[in-house]
C-alpha cells in the first residue's frame, strides 16, 4: 500500500468543494484538465508533486490556486503557472528554492496575489525576476538572507 492518494478524473468531475482538493497528494492530467474548469477557489495543497501537462491545465484556472505542497517546480511547469490570472492568486508555499528560469516565469504571473513564502533565500537573478511582478502582493516571508544586490 502507498501513501500517495491520486485525484482521478472521475472524482474530478464530482468536485464539488475547495477542500476536497486537500485529501490528494497527486493528480492525473485528465483530473486537473476537468479541474481548471472549476469556478471557486482550488486547495489544492497537500500535492506533493505536479507534471507539466497538469500545471498547463490547472493555469487556466479562473480563481484562487493553493499547490502549498509542491516542494519542487520543473521550469516547465513555472513557465505554465506563471500563466495563471486567477482572482486571488497563486500560493506556492513549499517551495524551498526555485531555479532562475522558473522565478522569471512567475515574475509574469498576472494575478493580484504571488505567495512563495517557503523560500528561504534568492539569487539575483531570481530576485530580479520577481521584482518584476506587477500583481497586488508578493509575499516572501520565508527569506532569511537576501544579497544587497537582491535587495
Amino acid at each position: 500500500m502507498t501513501d500517495e492518494a491520486v485525484l482521478t478524473k472521475a472524482i474530478a468531475e464530482g468536485f464539488l468543494a475547495p477542500v476536497v482538493g486537500d485529501l490528494f497528494t497527486t493528480i492525473e492530467d485528465a483530473a486537473a484538465e476537468r479541474l481548471s474548469k472549476h469556478e471557486d477557489s482550488l486547495f489544492l495543497n497537500r500535492f506533493t508533486s505536479l507534471s507539466d501537462a497538469a500545471a498547463e491545465s490547472l493555469s487556466k484556472h479562473g480563481g484562487k490556486l493553493g499547490l502549498n505542497g509542491l516542494t519542487s517546480l520543473s521550469d516547465t511547469a513555472a513557465e505554465s503557472l506563471g500563466k495563471h490570472k486567477g482572482v486571488g492568486g497563486l500560493s506556492l508555499n513549499g517551495l524551498a528554492s526555485l531555479s532562475d528560469a522558473a522565478a522569471e516565469s512567475l515574475g509574469k504571473h498576472k494575478g493580484d496575489v504571488l505567495c512563495l513564502n517557503g523560500l528561504t533565500s534568492l539569487s539575483d537573478a531570481a530576485a530580479e525576476s520577481l521584482g518584476k511582478y506587477k500583481g497586488d502582493v508578493l509575499c516572501l516571508n520565508g527569506l532569511t538572507s537576501l544579497s544587497d544586490a537582491a535587495a
